[in-house]
């Protein structure tokens, strides 16, 4: 029979991977007699882990939540599972940095050295956006009181802040928003709240970060369809520009007088067809005409086959526009 510490240790263990146990699986699978476990549990009782009885013809237990966080027991992949989710926090722009760090610095003390070892190892430097902008933080509160009312399914009101503090006078501050919580996402390092709005009958997404919710919530819904039935392709396409469907609204093809293996890195979600030892064929998308004329024009080469017509249309006019530009008169003096 284990000694008790390792006994407990595997009790607990046991009790966290499985919802209801029967107490003669759980002595069985320990190895020792019911009433060493019902002593073991009371045990485990003493040291905080609410276990409670389950009534039925087998009898049994099960770890509920408690009041307070007893210590917790991770198997290995868990524990790394742990720190890499820790160690990217910082770009979840959720504002939950610093209690990372210390959850993390937690965890790594209580680990066995051969753990400790790997996760040292195991550098992970967070990017949440390309661009070098700072990102403004959702609160966390803010993110708790979103998620809540989107699980109640309670019409939520709100006070949204403008994009530019300066955007809105003093005296003309606008009425709060009413909308029916559906889902609250992340993307690119900033928390966004799908919701449809009941003033505007439309949906409508809204950054968490100028999001200050009111109290109390609405009544209960009934929750709509979200147009496609998916919320990550839903989001794509609002921020690609199109209406339920996360393709972009505007989509081409050229044959740039580059090698495949040259465009390829730089091509983003668009596809590359080789046509030979230096051309081949670029479907892109974009929102707008122009900007996917101009983004083909980034690859500084020599482009034709360009289609459809209306891409074409716009490299014309793109080309007016930078001939204008370069003209001796719009040059800076």
């Amino acid at each position: 029979m284990q000694k008790t510490s390792a006994r407990l240790l595997s009790l607990l263990s046991l009790l966290q991977a499985r919802r209801d146990w029967p107490g003669a699986v759980l002595a069985e699978r320990l190895e020792i007699s019911p009433r060493t476990l019902r002593r073991d549990v009371d045990r485990l009782r003493e040291l905080g882990y609410p276990i409670r009885a389950v009534k039925g013809p087998d009898g049994g237990y099960r770890l509920d939540a408690g009041a307070r966080l007893p210590p917790l027991l991770f198997d290995d992949e868990q524990a790394v599972a742990l720190t890499v989710a820790l160690r990217t926090a910082a770009a979840t722009g959720a504002g939950i940095e610093d209690g990372a760090a210390r959850a993390l610095a937690t965890l790594r003390q209580v680990m066995p050295a051969r753990l400790r070892h790997r996760i040292d190892a195991l550098q992970v430097t967070p990017v949440a956006h390309s661009a070098p902008l700072p990102r403004p933080q959702a609160d966390t509160g803010v993110l708790m009181a979103l998620s809540a009312a989107v699980q109640a399914r309670e019409v939520l009101r709100f006070d949204h802040a403008p994009a530019h503090p300066g955007d809105t006078a003093a005296e003309c501050v606008p009425p709060p928003r009413r909308v029916e919580p559906h889902h609250l996402v992340t993307r690119s390092g900033r928390w966004y709240l799908v919701a449809w709005d009941l003033d505007r009958a439309d949906w409508r997404i809204f950054r968490a970060d100028r999001v200050t919710p009111r109290t109390p919530t609405g009544p209960r819904f009934t929750p709509r369809e979200l147009p496609g039935g998916d919320v990550a392709a839903f989001l794509t396409g609002r921020f690609r520009g199109s209406d339920g469907s996360p393709d972009w609204p505007c989509r081409g093809t050229a044959v740039l007088h580059l090698p495949a293996s040259a465009v390829s890195p730089h091509a983003a979600d668009g596809t590359v067809e080789e046509l030979g030892p230096d051309r081949c064929r670029l479907t892109l998308g974009s929102w707008s005409w122009p900007s996917l004329a101009a983004a083909f024009c980034r690859f500084d080469t020599d482009v034709e086959g360009v289609g459809p017509p209306a891409l074409g249309e716009a490299f014309a006019r793109l080309a007016d526009r930078c001939a204008r530009a370069a003209a001796p008169g719009a040059r800076p003096r």
